[in-house]
């Protein structure tokens, strides 16, 4: 992608749907699924904590399915999605705790599993950036030959500060590291990042330093959250202790102005808010729940405001 603007009359900043719908021709969706039921924070026996924010389900939305096989999975969310949307074309998403802390044999088994439907045109995987190893990147590059091939790392923060404070298990440093090694690699990757604005002491200049971080690392995407607290988690016990306040959705809509205003036009952004999907286990803050009043409040703060993705954006010479 070049860094001309890729936003839209309706749309101040560059949606990811339309990178995929202009690199398949329509509209692609992702059918979740799991395979891995760890993350390193997680292991047994090795005493670290989980991260402050993450129960026990990581990021997977339907934990009531994963005890499912791999093709049950697929084959049951892409029926929803299909007669939800209407459409043709499937990602396979391998979403929850980190893929790639499972054995690579298993890895390459559930992706030829998985591109072995016709109407799937790529995968994508989540996962950690401390959490590739060679064997990874050869399987990433075999995909990557033969269909589309995303990778979404949880960096969270490029601030070593606010990836202490929430016990991530890796640095910014090594974030930084495993990003330019993918692309060195593995340059038929798309590679984009999850990160998460609301963190204590958090300042406009810390908002800043995350979009031009991620200018500098020429990501193809970047999924923004909102830090918000869930049951069952150590976050819950700051939240209840007063130690801990989420932020409310104003100065977020702020934040998320302010970074896509430093953001380079020509990075697609998956997601402006973070959505609880597991309702019942929300504590904080409310507003949380709902997904699409949120993301259009975020939408009408940056028209209201003159924001549009990389109005303030200064390509390197």
């Amino acid at each position: 992608m070049n860094e001309a603007s890729q936003n839209t009359p309706d749309m101040p900043f560059y949606p990811v749907s339309r990178f995929y719908k202009d690199k398949f021709g329509e509209k692609v969706f992702k059918i979740p699924v799991a395979i891995a039921g760890k993350c390193p924070n997680v292991k047994d026996g090795s005493g670290l904590k989980t991260c402050i924010f993450c129960d026990e389900w990581g990021s997977f939305a339907y934990p009531e399915n994963q005890q499912r096989s791999l093709r049950e999975q697929i084959e049951m969310h892409r029926k929803r999605v299909r007669e939800r949307y209407n459409t043709n074309k499937f990602f396979v998403y391998f979403q929850a705790y980190t893929t790639t802390y499972t054995q690579v044999k298993r890895v390459r088994e559930a992706f030829e599993i998985a591109l072995g439907y016709d109407d799937v045109v790529g995968i994508i995987i989540g996962t950690r950036p401390d959490c590739l190893s060679p064997a990874l990147l050869e399987t990433f590059n075999d995909v990557a030959e033969r269909s589309f091939m995303g990778l979404e790392l949880g960096v969270q923060s490029f601030d070593n500060r606010q990836l202490e404070w929430m016990r991530r298990g890796h640095t910014a440093e090594q974030s930084v590291a495993a990003i330019r090694r993918i692309k060195s690699e593995c340059p038929r990757v798309n590679i984009g990042v999850h990160l998460m604005f609301g963190w204590p002491g958090e300042t406009r200049e810390d908002i800043i330093a995350a979009a031009e971080q991620c200018n500098q690392l020429q990501l193809d995407n970047v999924k923004l959250h909102n830090l918000h607290v869930l049951k069952n988690t150590d976050l819950e016990k700051l939240y209840n202790t007063k130690k801990f306040k989420p932020v409310e959705m104003e100065p977020y809509a702020e934040y998320v102005g302010l970074f896509l205003a430093h953001l380079s036009p020509a990075i697609a952004i998956h997601r402006l808010v973070a959505t609880a999907s597991r309702w019942d286990e929300l504590v904080s803050p409310q507003w949380t729940r709902n997904k699409m009043q949120n993301y259009q409040h975020v939408v009408t703060y940056m028209r209201q405001n003159n924001i549009s993705q990389g109005c303030e954006y200064e390509s390197a010479p």
